[in-house]
Formats: C-alpha cells, sequence, structure tokens
C-alpha cells in the first residue's frame, strides 16, 4: 500500500484513547501519572476543649514509705496501715498558668540533695526561683491555682485531716522476668502419673487460622516496677511530732519509695461530673 493511499482515509475515525502512563518496575507499585491538584492549606489551630488532661481534686504532696503496721482504733479494730513520713521538701517550685503555659498546675519539688546529684538545668530552674537543690519535681494540674506562690511550703496537716480520702501513686516492686503461674495467677498440670506438662505455658493460639498470636495475650514476661495508683485510702492517723501519717491499706513499693499522694477523687464532689 502506498503512503498516498493513507491520505484519502478520513481522520475522524481515528480516536486516540488517553490513558494514564504507569511505571513499571519489580520495585515498585503501578503508579499513575496525573497531575496533583493543588489544596488550599488547612489551619493547624487546635482548639483547648479537644485537648484533654486528668485534673487533681486538689494539691497533693510527695512523701516515703517506710513501712507497715498494725493499728489498733479507740473501738479496739485492727486495722493494717502503711506508714508514710517525709522528708525535707514539698515546696511550691514552678506555677504554670493558662497564659503562659496552656493550662493551671502548681510543681512541687520534694527531698533535698546536694548540688551536685543534679543536672545544671535542673540547678538552674530551681535558683532562677531562689529553691534549694530538690531530687523530684512534679505537677498538680489544678482548675484554679488562686493561694499560691512560689517557695511556699505545703504542710500535709493543714491539706488534709484525719478520715480524709486519698488516692497514692507509686512505683510497684520490681519482681523481674516471670513465668504465666506468678505473672499471672494460671494454673500449673500435674506433677504425676506421666504428665510432662507441668508449669508450661500451653498452647497459645491456633493453627493456620490465625496463623498468629494474638495482641494482649497472657504470657511469660517483665513483672513489676511500674506505675500504679491505688485510690481512696483513709487517712487513719496523723503525728504532728514524727512527722509521718498512717494510710489503711497496702501502698506500691517497697520501704524508701517515693509517693504522690493527692485528695481522692469523687466525682460530683471534688470534681465536676462533666
Amino acid at each position: 500500500m502506498s503512503v498516498s493511499s493513507f491520505s484519502t482515509i478520513p481522520t475522524a475515525k481515528f480516536r486516540l484513547k488517553t490513558t494514564p502512563l504507569t511505571l513499571h518496575s519489580p520495585f515498585l507499585h503501578r503508579i499513575p501519572l496525573r497531575t496533583l491538584k493543588t489544596h488550599k492549606p488547612t489551619s493547624l489551630h487546635i482548639s483547648k476543649s479537644s485537648i484533654s488532661a486528668s485534673l487533681e481534686a486538689g494539691v497533693g504532696v510527695m512523701a516515703t514509705k517506710l513501712g507497715m503496721m498494725s493499728f489498733f482504733e479507740e473501738s479496739g479494730t485492727v486495722v493494717p496501715v502503711t506508714v508514710v513520713g517525709f522528708r525535707e521538701g514539698n515546696i511550691v517550685t514552678q506555677i504554670k498558668t493558662e497564659a503562659t503555659d496552656g493550662y493551671n498546675a502548681v510543681q512541687v519539688g520534694y527531698r533535698r540533695v546536694r548540688d551536685r546529684k543534679l543536672t545544671k538545668p535542673e540547678m538552674g530552674h530551681l535558683e532562677k526561683s531562689g529553691i534549694i537543690p530538690l531530687r523530684h519535681l512534679q505537677e498538680f494540674r489544678l482548675q484554679s491555682i488562686d493561694g499560691f506562690e512560689v517557695t511556699q511550703k505545703l504542710d500535709f496537716g493543714e491539706l488534709f485531716k484525719e478520715g480524709d480520702l486519698v488516692d497514692v501513686s507509686g512505683t510497684t516492686i520490681g519482681k523481674g522476668f516471670q513465668g504465666g503461674i506468678k505473672r499471672h495467677n494460671f494454673k500449673r498440670g500435674q506433677m504425676t502419673h506421666g504428665s510432662k506438662s507441668h508449669r508450661q505455658l500451653g498452647s497459645i493460639g491456633a493453627g493456620t487460622t490465625p496463623g498468629r498470636v494474638y495482641k494482649g495475650k497472657k504470657m511469660p514476661g517483665r513483672m513489676g516496677g511500674t506505675k500504679r495508683k491505688v485510690r481512696k485510702l483513709k487517712i487513719v492517723k496523723i503525728d504532728d511530732q514524727l512527722n509521718i501519717i498512717m494510710i489503711k491499706g497496702a501502698l506500691p513499693g517497697k520501704p524508701g519509695n517515693l509517693l504522690r499522694i493527692a485528695p481522692a477523687k469523687i466525682v460530683g464532689k471534688n470534681i465536676p461530673k462533666s
């Protein structure tokens, strides 16, 4: 067929189909080459209502766990209590406001130490307010910070009284790597009658379906050494002479452990329902 014969064919019958080009590579998925649509930049404004933080029912203090004992009430009832002592500290080191930090909080320092025990940024933070070197710094988020001043000394006897309910948080005793029986209270198998499954974990899932182990499966692992809060504990005794208090029940950690004591959260009483 000559070239001139192509000129007689009408061009209207040929319609080219435009398809998006794709990149073919064993390392890439098929990505169509299309024009990118320009979007208007959206504002990154975050409303304060979307940021929810746990508020304390009131300002609290830090203390040191001393041990446990039995306390005899006037009626003769024996109550197991944990003795908690106070070292030098519980001083207001900083007051945070919504204007400067976005929320209201009172930062409290506890346990005086030597200067060389702290880093230079920690020392600079305390020297800025003229406060002695303190080991632990924790803050209590409050709805209102009226009445608090920097370098103010917090007295436990003024904040709490006998019979009050408190929330105590601390670090539990570390047990190391433990098996399923001690960590999750699993039952063991028979020790006799030919059983070969004594303290083993056993089956942890099915076969092909689902072919994996579900997340959160109770298995051996690290036990203890985590933060734990015990709520609504009663203050049995406050001794100003010995500078100790007695709280009913057991508290997390071993003797010498740091504790955080705050008023108990009771919905509808000291914190709002919403």
